[in-house]
């Protein structure tokens, strides 16, 4: 009796014992396989049957119930056996088993009821949540646009001779038609440079405007040539619109260009042939810089490069800038060139003596656009955690005097109330007579902050106490003009009087308590010594009559006496230099930056105006008008109020606010616990009342953040969106820690003469509060729908090694949100807390090597990273963002599903009519279920293919295209995968496709991080700059995914593991997912390597289910076990 084979126990063996009779047999001749065995072996190509159904069915063969392997003969092999009927009746019924069973399996598109609700509440939250952001908590639009006639001059001597970017890049000089259109240089030297697919005629309205301003005011005033004021050479850079802000070496190119264009710049002065300058001036050493957007990085990326000239730049504002973080972090090189930049930045301001501090020169202002700028978070421009207020500030646009408005990110670049400021700032921050062209930095910030910030602000310098006194006022002893001590002094309907008329306010003593501010308020301008002027505000000090002392030492001379006997005389300053510029609110009164004549204020705290015994209000007006103001002494007591309640309590139930009847002129609420740039409030205020008497003003709100300056102001107000730009997620710490404790501060201006209170309501704006979310969360959605895909794959995997089934994406969608995606998003919750926790009670240093100097401490001690770690939050009330973003990017994945299923349903159809067949050859059908899904290349020609893919990475190409072709590969895999099951419906072609279009769905996860550079590689390629990039070709950035993509090719699903692998699998896609969660919004680009880590992981599964040789490699990207092997086609 001939001895029956024997098999391995596990199933996954198909070798016979020595003691069979065949193996001899089959050592010596190389023979081909049965239909079983070459075409559908369970063990070599894990094909996933259910295996407690296929040893039933193989029961009558007498095989082993432990394990089941088809018969190794071929038909067409010597010795030759007929089939038996248990055999027959054995494939028959595991046919007709695998047909019933496959009739009835869920289709992809299948939804339960708990997905399906769970999607559609993710869907409604995300439209909830974009509704919120393009209707709600809105600023208006208050910017008019700028109109020039331009000329430029390109500068084609610059060339490879000076830079190596000469052919990518380009320097043009701007000129004004009508104005001037001379080449040559002769004035200051500024340098504009724009940013991401920025044009360099960006800098047409900023530049027109200094050519204006110069040949229409500055040229006819010798006070200001005098000053140094001059000309200005505006210059702008051709970046022929390159992506800086999604690959680091594109910026590092540019600053490099950058600082090659300034050396140019600067030689061309000393050119005669080049310049029409007066040789009497010294020749620039420096350029002053204006970046918009990314513009404005480059310029700082310029003072770390190796070819930067020391002190060439000294000067450099940005508008709408990314300063404290890289707005996107899918490159590794942009978020490393943004830690060098910060770092460099941080350290010189660390230093202890100015002598070591390189930047000790450089001024930075950054100018943020607010709540309209949807393109960068406004948050990013913060320089707290660069630069101290010595040398640099952030301020909104909704800041700056006149302007009063927020500007979208290219407003910034033509709106006419933000070029006027900046043009003349640097027209008074010159000093042609220096070769620097500016003046000292401390000067430079004076003139800054004049120009950029309110005047409010508590470090705000006053020009009055610096004064001389310019104005002798002679009154009579006996006038009745002096207003009485403590009395406020109100004017109505000025220019009564013939000749001008004065009021007197005595100044309280400084030692009696409660009197501590001066407050004044018009609707007039106050000018300083200009002709017309209807009002005058002057603090005076008597004169002592002293033998020969002249009145010719004052530049005015008002005498009120009339020349009798007994007056007095005063000497006096006047305070139009302090004028604080609010918008007008009237009835009629709609926007702050409506086109009616601002308000005229004025503050002084009583140490600003000690030295004086009096205020003078000199109404000189020659004609009756509708003009008003008010004087008055008030108590901070009364005008400043802090709300202690806190955030809990205001979410809850709002705050309630009174101003009371006798209330001041202007009333300031504090309240700490409003700092979030997360939350949005409305204001409602009470009607004002005035009774017979006429209101002069209605009431004004200004909403503001001491760090950084933004101020915004809501005229004629009864309702207000309030929301701020405070304490933003993902921003590092400030470098100073009283900065820490910025928070919201409403200022109230109201008619005092009004003797009625006015009641104030703040409530918590929750659809306005969603909208937030967009700007400072955006990022997320490239992190967090890669936890969900990590969490179903590993839930995929696990089934499928212990039942043998790999269900579909959408089946395991619904058991991971029944059971581990709750759980982990539990956890995460819990560690956001943590970590928020952690963040905002880390002490900081109280003081730093540049905040008190002289001192040793550094700001070395404050970890700037601690809040890049998951929401990046510091309050811990936020912690249900992580199951809000969680249920958002289940949403988001399980729509990406049902479009790559759209997508694939879409490419079938060219593929069905291609392979389109008659009636009489589908009966076929039913006995190709066990055939190949797919037919496999020759490994010869798969193998050159992906080592010539793998060769071009790594010398021309960047991997994030091979990662593109893989993508459109396995999606076309996935086409006939989807084609092939639904022909055949079998389980091992619907298994194949459930794998397939998971990995898909993993890849397209990963493929937005990709994206943005090759963006980049696609644009220089379209400029004709061939030059690769000098990263981005690491083959084993890409290998693995090369080499999944072309073992699925061949229609090879990955062998199932009952060993400890089955735990190394999870423990991948575990930790994807948890990096995901954590790092993954501030570190994408890791997320990719992550990714590729498991797709060679997979091919390590691919390969175990053979000897790792050259063979068995060439095997299995062919698609067969057997090179000999009789393998059929299919259409």
């Amino acid at each position: 009796m001939r001895k029956k084979p024997s098999y391995s126990a596990d199933g996954n063996s198909d070798k016979i014992t020595a003691d069979s009779p065949q193996s001899n047999h089959e050592e010596g001749k190389k023979k081909k396989k049965t239909f079983s065995t070459a075409k559908y072996d369970l063990s070599r190509h894990s094909d996933t049957l259910d295996r407690r159904k296929v040893e039933k069915a193989l029961a009558p063969a007498q095989l082993t119930a432990d394990s089941w392997t088809p018969p190794m003969k071929s038909e067409s092999s010597s010795p030759k056996r007929s089939p038996t009927v248990a055999d027959e009746q054995t494939e028959n019924k595991m046919l007709n088993d695998r047909i019933r069973r496959r009739v009835g399996m869920p289709s992809p598109w299948s939804c339960t009821l708990f997905t399906l609700m769970a999607t559609l509440a993710s869907i409604l939250l995300m439209l909830l949540t974009l509704h919120s952001f393009m209707t709600r908590q809105l600023d208006s639009k208050g910017c008019d646009m700028y109109y020039t006639r331009s000329l430029f001059f390109n500068f084609a001597d610059f060339d490879t001779e000076h830079t190596r970017f000469a052919t990518k890049y380009s320097l043009h000089l701007y000129r004004e038609i009508g104005f001037d259109e001379d080449s040559k240089v002769k004035g200051v030297p500024v340098l504009f440079i724009p940013g991401n697919a920025g044009s360099y005629r960006q800098a047409r309205s900023l530049a027109s405007e200094t050519v204006q301003h110069y040949y229409n005011t500055v040229q006819q005033d010798k006070q200001a040539l005098n000053a140094g004021a001059t000309s200005i050479d505006f210059f702008s850079v051709d970046f022929n619109e390159d992506f800086t802000a999604f690959h680091g070496q594109t910026l590092l190119d540019q600053a490099e260009y950058l600082n090659d264009a300034v050396a140019y710049i600067l030689s061309l002065y000393h050119d005669p042939r080049r310049s029409r300058r007066d040789p009497r001036l010294p020749d620039p050493s420096s350029v002053i810089l204006i970046g918009h957007s990314m513009g404005g990085v480059a310029a700082r990326t310029m003072l770390i490069m190796p070819n930067y000239q020391s002190n060439s730049v000294n000067t450099i504002i940005t508008m709408s800038a990314p300063h404290a973080r890289s707005p996107v972090s899918v490159d590794a090189d942009l978020v490393r060139t943004y830690q060098r930049i910060n770092d460099h930045w941080r350290e010189s301001y660390s230093q202890k003596w100015a002598s070591d501090n390189p930047l000790w020169h450089v001024t930075l202002i950054s100018i943020a656009g607010g709540t309209l700028d949807t393109t960068v978070p406004s948050d990013y421009a913060s320089l707290s955690s660069l630069v101290p207020n010595t040398h640099g500030f952030t301020v909104f646009t909704s800041s700056i005097p006149g302007m009063w408005t927020g500007a979208d990110h290219n407003q910034a670049v033509w709106c006419v109330q933000l070029v006027r400021p900046i043009a003349r700032s640097i027209f008074e921050a010159m000093d042609v007579h220096r070769p620097s062209q500016t003046k000292p930095r401390a000067e430079r910030m004076r003139v800054f902050k004049r120009w950029y910030l309110t005047g409010m602000e508590e470090t705000a310098e006053k020009v009055l106490p610096h004064k001389e006194p310019s104005t002798l006022l002679t009154l009579e002893d006996q006038s009745n003009s002096i207003n009485p001590a403590g009395q406020r002094l109100v004017l109505r309907n000025m220019g009564q009087s013939e000749k001008p008329k004065v009021h007197v306010l005595p100044i309280p003593p400084q030692d009696i308590p409660g009197q501590r501010k001066f407050t004044f308020l018009s609707n007039l301008p106050l000018e300083e010594n200009a002709n017309g002027a209807h009002l005058d505000l002057l603090f005076c000090s008597v004169l002592p009559l002293q033998p020969g002392h002249s009145a010719a030492v004052f530049s005015l001379d008002i005498d009120l006496s009339d020349g009798r006997a007994g007056s007095t005389r005063l000497a006096c300053k006047n305070a139009a230099s302090d004028r604080i510029s609010l918008p007008a609110s009237y009835r009629t009164s709609v926007y702050p930056f409506d086109k009616a004549p601002s308000f005229s204020y004025l503050q002084y705290d009583l140490d600003d105006i000690g030295e004086h015994q009096f205020v003078a209000v000199l109404d000189k007006s020659a004609d009756s008008s509708h003009g008003w103001a008010i004087a008055e002494f008030s108590d901070n007591s009364e005008s400043v109020v802090h709300v202690k309640t806190g955030l809990q309590r205001l979410l809850a139930f709002g705050a309630r606010l009174k101003l009371p009847a006798g209330r001041p002129l202007v009333t300031t609420f504090d309240i700490p616990a409003l700092h979030s740039s997360l939350l949005a409030f409305k204001l409602r205020m009470g009607k004002q009342a005035c009774g017979d008497e006429a209101e002069m003003f209605t009431p004004l709100l200004r909403q503001y953040l001491s760090e950084p300056h933004e101020s915004r102001y809501f005229v004629n107000v009864k309702e207000a969106n309030v929301s701020l730009h405070g304490i933003a997620p993902f921003m590092p710490p400030p470098l100073r820690s009283q900065a820490a404790s910025k928070s919201l501060s409403l200022q109230f201006w109201t008619d005092p003469t009004c003797d009625s209170s006015i009641d104030v309501s703040l409530q918590i704006d929750i659809a306005g509060s969603l909208g937030k979310l967009v700007m400072r969360y955006r990022t997320v959605f490239a992190a967090f729908p890669l936890l969900v895909v990590a969490l179903v794959l590993r839930k995929q995997f696990k089934l499928y090694d212990e039942k043998g089934a790999f269900v579909s994406f959408m089946e395991s969608m619904d058991f991971c949100l029944r059971t581990s995606m709750p759980l982990l998003f539990l956890a995460l919750t819990f560690l956001a807390i943590s970590l928020a926790v952690s963040s905002s009670t880390t002490s900081t240093p109280t003081s730093t090597g540049w905040a008190v100097w002289g001192s040793n401490t550094t700001e070395s001690a404050l970890d700037f990273t601690k809040n890049d770690l998951l929401l990046g939050s510091q309050d811990p009330i936020f912690w249900f963002l992580v199951p809000m973003f969680g249920l958002l990017s289940v949403g988001l994945c399980i729509i990406i599903n049902y479009t790559a299923l759209a997508v694939i349903l879409l490419l079938q159809l060219p593929l069905k009519i291609l392979t389109s067949r008659p009636a009489s050859t589908r009966k076929e059908s039913v006995k190709r279920i066990l055939l190949p899904a797919f037919s496999a290349a020759s490994p010869k020609r798969r193998i050159v293919t992906a080592s010539v893919l793998l060769l071009l990475v790594s010398t021309v190409i960047p991997y994030q295209f091979a990662y593109l072709v893989a993508c459109i590969v396995q999606l076309a895999t996935c086409v006939r995968a989807s084609r092939s099951a639904q022909d055949n419906r079998s389980e091992a072609n619907y298994n194949f496709y459930n794998y397939a279009h998971s990995i898909l769905i993993l890849m397209l996860c990963v493929l937005p991080i990709n994206i943005p550079v090759l963006v980049v590689w696609i644009h220089n390629l379209a400029v004709h700059w061939l030059t690769p990039f000098s990263s981005h070709h690491n083959v084993l950035s890409v290998m693995p995914f090369i080499l999944l993509v072309e073992t699925l090719t061949s229609g090879r699903i990955v062998p199932r593991t009952a060993t400890r692998l089955t735990y190394v699998t999870n423990v991948f896609f575990f930790l994807i997912a948890i990096y995901a969660a954590v790092y993954g919004i501030s570190y994408a680009y890791l997320l990719h390597h992550l990714v590729n880590c498991v797709a060679a992981w997979l091919m390590v599964l691919h390969f175990s289910g053979s000897d790792f040789t050259l063979s068995s490699f060439a095997r299995i990207l062919e698609g067969h076990d057997d090179e000999g092997g009789d393998v059929k086609k299919r259409p």
